[in-house]
């Protein structure tokens, strides 16, 4: 039994230069990029929210019309793993599920099917990618403020390096390409 769903997604970019994003589960989103880390979403179904790249390849997706109890906004985290992959874990206390799964799945991978990077992980998944490429590892749960800015400022050594930001090859790239990871 799989620990995980897989869900795929395509890329679209508009004119406008904003991104829609179709799902498997079908789901849409429309995306706008907002900083070269951050972007804002909305999908269909009325929630909007953002996506921040931390670093180390983590993703925090933040809800912002909806709270968890409190007043807290609801946060989650994912860890981009290469080839369009990206794992997001349902967090325990949250029973709305990542997608459109029912039972929530306790992991979420989705595969950007866009990008030739997407294709490739499909090609790998259905060969055995945990094989090839080793097991899932699961995005943090919850991360302190401390632990976040520190992944902030290591995004930014390696960009200021020239190692890359962790985010290079999507569809927000000036050179219009498609990418591969989820970030876009």
């Amino acid at each position: 039994m799989n620990s995980h769903q897989e869900i795929t997604y395509t890329d679209e970019r508009l004119a406008d230069g904003t991104v829609y994003r179709r799902y498997g589960d079908g789901r849409q989103e429309w995306r706008v990029r907002r900083g070269q880390h951050w972007v804002e979403w909305r999908d269909d179904r009325g929630l909007t929210g953002t996506d921040e790249l931390l670093g180390r390849r983590i993703v925090k997706r933040t809800l912002t019309n909806g709270h968890a109890r409190g007043g807290h906004p609801i946060v989650r985290y994912a860890r981009d793993i290469g080839y369009g992959r990206t794992v997001w874990r349902q967090h325990p206390n949250d029973p709305r599920p990542l997608f459109a799964s029912s039972p929530p799945a306790p992991l979420v991978v989705t595969v950007n099917r866009s990008a030739f990077g997407g294709r490739v992980g499909s090609v790998l998944a259905g060969v055995g990618a945990s094989v090839l490429l080793g097991s899932i590892i699961a995005p943090p749960l919850l991360l302190s403020a401390a632990e976040e800015e520190e992944l902030r400022r290591a995004l930014e050594q390696q960009a200021a390096s020239g190692s890359g930001g962790g985010d290079g090859g999507s569809l927000w790239d000036d050179g219009g390409g498609d990418g591969s990871d989820d970030f876009g």
